[in-house]
Parts: structure tokens; C-alpha cells; sequence
């Protein structure tokens, strides 16, 4: 029995097309639709050819008024153009979820978790062949707003006519969605996942510009929008934001890659002694803040999206005190920033606001107490976590029932590794972190790994892995596991024509579709193991 093998054949990048119905007479009519009858398909490769993104990495979709398209919050991997018809996007952020159809999670009842106990498999990462087909689902549920004439009525909206693109700012920044948008008549939409606008973008420079500049204005205003500092300040001042605001980057946006290889490097931000010119917003990533100390340097803080650096120095500087920064700011990884020109700030924002007289970190309740724990906790990247399993190994007694517990809720598969990096005695055990930067979703090549669209955890899709492994060798924590699969009877499971076993990611998953939450939290009969995230006070120093 343990030498029988069955054959499949192994899935490949567009083995399995996005849509069904995406046939020659369809994209033909997509081509000749914009934005995509501007390209110039010579500037595609032939081995990324135009019209096979369309037919692989696209959908049509057919919407009727009052249809939800996307809605605002939630993840999504995928952007939309207008075809014909016309979309809404509504403008305010604070729609009842009643009225957005909001849904809870597809998840087990008590009993079906309970009942695990008895009907998972035996044999080890044991799959239904008829679930790993190439077929893809092109059912999209759709929800209709109830009441929608009236919520345009009420809300303020914008019109997207044929030829709009929207989404694709959240696709391919890994954000949630700004925005909800709703069919106003009857519309059809080209759905495009965020690994083909990544290839056209590649190759068809006006797109990627467009692009661009549609990122700059709308992000910018976004992110300044939702700082104190900036609220309530007239639609002129904010017209001059946008428009003189520096966006810079720093750091790679593949870090993880030298991260992995040992290269941990910090490329410098701001350095404590210089004149400051401007305040810097974080926009995504992350940035260490620390000050000289002896020979070395002592952190201070990480800032995340939406802190601030410098504007105490900065107010002062605008008041004609000649200061200097008190600190140094260098980037953690890959880190993207706004920097607001001193004239602006003297202009809009010094007038408007009060500027309080803490000093050194911006908007952080208090400096950090153990440097040596939180300087371990930058280190390895720990403050990407939303979700990250921490055990206190003087409570642990290695009993394994967290495991258990966890291999009986993935049909006897167990998604972590009860071991980690520690430090005293807390460990932060191999398990996904559900990051706020997700960098294993870079990449992918079918989009199997996605956040979830309700609960934001990052889940991978088995029936689309294809086993190429990049979301495990992205991973900065190793916290993804390539598996060898076996059908219901146990056998190994290879590809006819290279006799090769066919592999599948998998990871923790945060246990979304169990009613009780993550099983091993639940399982420990000692409260040793919890799920945390490092922002704020460090549970590291026992706070």
C-alpha cells in the first residue's frame, strides 16, 4: 500500500484561467474596450502576450443596479473596468453593514468542529482529488443593496462611466478597499486579478503612469485626510497638499529576500543632528526611531501606516528656533513616506492645531522601557504581526495539545510548529503571523494566497496552489510549509510527466471558520499559548 502512487497532472501558472467564460470573440471585444485598446500589444512579450492576460488573469462580469461590486474595508486581489454601464462609488465611509450585506464567515457549526474528532483522514495531508481539479468557479455572489436609489440619494457618490478602472490601488498595495461601489444600471465589468495589472504594468508605460499618478492623488488625500493634524482644514489646503507633498521610498519591496539570506539592512531615513525640512507621515512599512547612546544607538520606538516623525522639531523650526533632530529614522525592510514641506505646514497646519510639548517620539504613549526586548522584537520583524502565537514557556509543560488541537481542525494536518525564536521566556512559535505586510502574497502566481474578503486573514486556496513555493521562500518567518499530498487511501500523488510529487502550501490559517476561534489557543490546558499582535505596550516586557 505505501508504494502505490496516483498521478495528476500538476498545475501550472495558467493552467487554470481566472473566468470561463473568457473566450476568443471575448477578449477580442475586451481589446477593443478601454483602457486596453490604448495599449500597444508589440510591448508584450511573447510569452506574456496581452490578450493571454486578459484570457487567464480576467473575468467578465454582468451587474445589475443595486449590485455591491466591492465594499469599503474589505480585502480584495482583483480591480475592475467599466465596460459598459455605470458604477457608483460611494464617497462615505459610514454605511450601516446591514445595509452592505455584510456576511459572516462561511464556518463550522459546534457540532461539525466537534464531530473532526472522528471523520478526519489518517493518512498525513491526505486531499479529494475532485477538489484539485484545474476548474475554476465562475460564480460570483453578489449582493444587492437594499434601498439603493435612496443610499444615493443620501450619500455622496461618484459616477465611473465605460472605460474606468477602480480597485486596483488596494490589488496591488495589499490594502483594504477605500470605498464602497454599487451597479447604477445595468453594467458589465472586466474583473482583473492583481497579478495581471502587475503585467501590464510591466509593459504598457501610459497604464503604469496612469497608475501612478491615480496611486499619488488618491492615496495621499486618503492618508492625510485620516490625520488629526490635517482634519478639518479647507479643500484648497488640501488641493496644495496633494500637489507639493514628496512621496518617497526606502528600503527594497522585496526585503524579506536579503532579510532571509541574513542582510539586515536599515538604509537611513532622517539622522539625528540634521535641520528637519518637512514632517514625515508613514504611509506603509515600517520605520525604527532611535537616538545615539554611547558608541551605539538606542531604540526608541517602530512607527507604522499613519505615525508621524519630527514635528515637534519641525513646529519649531517653523517658529525660527534653530533645532535640530533629536533622533535618527531609518527604514525596517521597505518603507513608503509622505513628507510635507515645512512652507505647507507653516501655511495650513501650525495656525490651525496645538502642538503639545512631548518631545522625542510623536505619537506614542511613552518610550520604550526594555530596549533589548523590543531591539529583539525589530530585529526579526515581529511588529509586521497582527496574529502572531506567543507561548510562555515557564506555563508550557509540552503537553502538545495546542498541535493536536490544531491537526484534528485541518483534517489531521497539523499548520504550525510548536518551536520559535524566544527570548526570556517567550516564544513567538512558527506559526503565520496574519501580517500586516504580507509579503508571501508577492508573487504568487495564481493568487491561491489571499487575505480573507471578511476577516482579513491571510488563508491560501488549496484547490489553486500550484506548489511553486514562492509564498514559502517569501516568507520572512518561515512560516509557510511545502507539503507532499496523498489521495483519500494514502497514496503519494505525482505528476504523470516529470513523476514528481505534487506539492501544496500550507500554513496556519487562524482556524476562520471555526466558531470557537484559533483551536490552539483554546486547547491549552495552562493559558501558556495566546494570538497578538506587537503594537503598543510589548507583551514581551511582561506589560
Amino acid at each position: 500500500m505505501g508504494n502505490e502512487v496516483t498521478l495528476l497532472d500538476r498545475p501550472t501558472r495558467w493552467q487554470q484561467p481566472f473566468g470561463q467564460n473568457m473566450t476568443d470573440e471575448v477578449v477580442a471585444r475586451v481589446l477593443k474596450s478601454e483602457p486596453f485598446a490604448s495599449m500597444d500589444a508589440d510591448n508584450f512579450p511573447g510569452s506574456t502576450p496581452l490578450p493571454d492576460i486578459l484570457r487567464f488573469d480576467a473575468r467578465v462580469i454582468t451587474v445589475e443596479p443595486g449590485h455591491i461590486i466591492v465594499r469599503a474595508g474589505e480585502y480584495g486581489n482583483s480591480a475592475f473596468s467599466v465596460i459598459s454601464g455605470q458604477v457608483r462609488v460611494i464617497l462615505d465611509e459610514d454605511l450601516p453593514d446591514a445595509l452592505l450585506g455584510r456576511a459572516q464567515a462561511p464556518g463550522k457549526s459546534y457540532w461539525n468542529a466537534f464531530s473532526q474528532l472522528w471523520r478526519n483522514n489518517k493518512h498525513a495531508e491526505a486531499r479529494r482529488l475532485d477538489q484539485l481539479t484545474t476548474e475554476t468557479k465562475d460564480d460570483v455572489i453578489l449582493v444587492k443593496m437594499k434601498s439603493f436609489e435612496q443610499v444615493f440619494n443620501d450619500y455622496p457618490t461618484a459616477a465611473l462611466d465605460k472605460g474606468s478602472l477602480f480597485g486596483e490601488l488596494a490589488a496591488l498595495g495589499r490594502m483594504p478597499r477605500t470605498a464602497t461601489v454599487v451597479a447604477s444600471e445595468h453594467t458589465e465589468l472586466l474583473e482583473i486579478r492583481w497579478q495581471g495589472i502587475r503585467e501590464i504594468m510591466r509593459f504598457d508605460k501610459d497604464f503604469r503612469a496612469a497608475v501612478d499618478t491615480k496611486y499619488r492623488e488618491n492615496a495621499l488625500f486618503q492618508h492625510l485626510a485620516e490625520s488629526e493634524i490635517f482634519k478639518g482644514l479647507p479643500k484648497a489646503a488640501f488641493d496644495e497638499l496633494v500637489e507639493k507633498a514628496i512621496f518617497e521610498t526606502h528600503g527594497s519591496f522585496d526585503w524579506y529576500i536579503d532579510y532571509k539570506r541574513g542582510k539586515k539592512t536599515e538604509p537611513t531615513i532622517a539622522t539625528e543632528g540634521d535641520y528637519p525640512d518637512g514632517l514625515i507621515i508613514v504611509r506603509a512599512g515600517f520605520a525604527r526611531v532611535s537616538r545615539s547612546l554611547g558608541a551605539g544607538d538606542q531604540t526608541l520606538t517602530y512607527l507604522g501606516a499613519g505615525d508621524l516623525y519630527g514635528l515637534h522639531e519641525v513646529y519649531e523650526q517653523g517658529l525660527g528656533q534653530e533645532t535640530r533632530l533629536e533622533t535618527s529614522l531609518n527604514a525596517l525592510g521597505y518603507v513608503d513616506l509622505i513628507r510635507i514641506p515645512l512652507p505647507l505646514l507653516e501655511k495650513y497646519v501650525f495656525p490651525t492645531i496645538e502642538i503639545p510639548a512631548k518631545r522625542l517620539i510623536d505619537n506614542k504613549d511613552s518610550l520604550l522601557q526594555d530596549t533589548v526586548a523590543d531591539d529583539w522584537l525589530l530585529e526579526n520583524r515581529f511588529m509586521n504581526a497582527t496574529q502572531a502565537m506567543v507561548i510562555d514557556m515557564d506555563k508550557c509543560v509540552r503537553c502538545d495539545d495546542c498541535v493536536r488541537a490544531c491537526s484534528s481542525t485541518h483534517d489531521g494536518n497539523p499548520r504550525f510548529k510548536r518551536h520559535g525564536k524566544t527570548y526570556n521566556n517567550w516564544m513567538v512559535a512558527n506559526a503565520c503571523m496574519h501580517c500586516i505586510d504580507p509579503v508571501c502574497m508577492i508573487g504568487c502566481p495564481t493568487g491561491a494566497i489571499h487575505r480573507s474578503s471578511l476577516g482579513g486573514q491571510v488563508i491560501i486556496n488549496d484547490e489553486t496552489c500550484i506548489g511553486c513555493g514562492t509564498c514559502a521562500n517569501s516568507c520572512a518567518y518561515d512560516n509557510i510549509t511545502l507539503v507532499e499530498i496523498a489521495d483519500q487511501a494514502g497514496a503519494a500523488v505525482n505528476d504523470p510527466a516529470s513523476h514528481k510529487p505534487i506539492l501544496k502550501a500550507t500554513k496556519c490559517d487562524l482556524c476562520y471558520t471555526n466558531p470557537g476561534g484559533p483551536a490552539c489557543v483554546a486547547a491549552c490546558p495552562h493559558d501558556a499559548l495566546f494570538r497578538t499582535g506587537f503594537d503598543g505596550e510589548n507583551i514581551l516586557r511582561g506589560s
